[in-house]
């Protein structure tokens, strides 16, 4: 079994920082625990799975009820170490937060990914995710 937890004091989420980076590049290092504080506040967790006391892939999420479809967990960021793909830790932390998921009483899992992540989309295809919806944002 994977070693997946919660971050919930600072060092733990900041231990995720290098990780989650890879995946949000604007991110600064010095506002990385606060806006993570933040967000907890907001029903945000940051799980983090840990191999060899090395954080080798993060998962930011949060469990809402939404109209259109239901209770849902969304997963904000997902992110393995660029150094340690291929070792089957993203899929562990896309089974952990699925099998959360269903824990927690989900009708739905869902996530959104960049347009330019043609790797993760392949991965998250061979896991049963589809495409059900566009994405529109606007910048304010």
């Amino acid at each position: 079994m994977p070693n997946i937890q919660i971050a919930t004091m600072p060092s733990e989420i900041d231990r995720c920082f290098p990780v989650m980076l890879q995946l949000r590049p604007m991110l600064v290092a010095s506002e990385f625990v606060a806006r993570i504080q933040t967000q907890q506040a907001e029903g945000y967790q940051l799980a983090f799975l840990e191999v060899e006391d090395a954080i080798v892939s993060v998962a930011g999420f949060r469990v809402q009820t939404l109209l259109w479809s239901g209770k849902t967990l969304y997963v904000d960021d997902l992110v393995t170490d660029e150094a340690a793909r291929s070792k089957g830790h993203g899929e562990s932390m896309l089974t952990w937060l699925i099998a959360l998921a269903k824990e927690a009483g989900c009708t739905t899992f869902m996530l959104d990914s960049g347009t330019q992540r043609h790797e993760a989309h392949a991965f998250y295809f061979r896991h049963g995710l589809r495409i059900s919806d566009f994405h529109f944002k606007l910048a304010l």
